[in-house]
């Protein structure tokens, strides 16, 4: 595991992506069903963008890309759709019956872990790198 992206970086790549994908996707699905306050379709979207676009983009999302880094799989193998639903939809499981604690320890994992690696990394056996494709 070579290179692997600390907190700052994740962080802004998500954010990135909240800015570039999620919103307006929220504004569009909001002005087509009427719907701002509980948008299932565009929460429907975004999460199918987590978790494809990175399979036919050699890792990246576009918040990634512009970070220069990028989701890989540590045993050197490409991305496909079991890793993304354990990283994705397992991990969302996760996080979830444990009301946020989960996501919480993994902020802290991946400020304090020398591989950086977080819950959802250990579960679809991943990490996040600067390297390069």
């Amino acid at each position: 595991m070579s290179n692997s992206v600390g907190f700052w970086k994740r962080f802004l790549a998500e954010v990135l992506d909240g800015i570039i994908i999620g919103i307006p996707l929220a504004v569009i699905f909001g002005l087509i069903t009427g719907q701002w306050e509980d948008d299932n379709i565009s929460t429907f979207v975004v999460f199918l963008y987590t978790m494809f676009v990175p399979i036919f983009w050699y890792g990246y999302t576009v918040g990634k890309r512009m970070m220069g880094i990028r989701i890989v799989r540590v045993d050197g193998k490409k991305l496909g759709i079991g890793t993304m639903l354990l990283r994705c939809l397992v991990a969302g499981i996760v996080y979830g019956i444990t009301l946020g604690i989960g996501f919480i320890v993994s902020a802290f994992m991946v400020g304090l872990r020398k591989d950086h690696r977080v819950i959802h990394d250990f579960i679809a056996g991943t990490y996040v790198t600067s390297n390069k494709p």
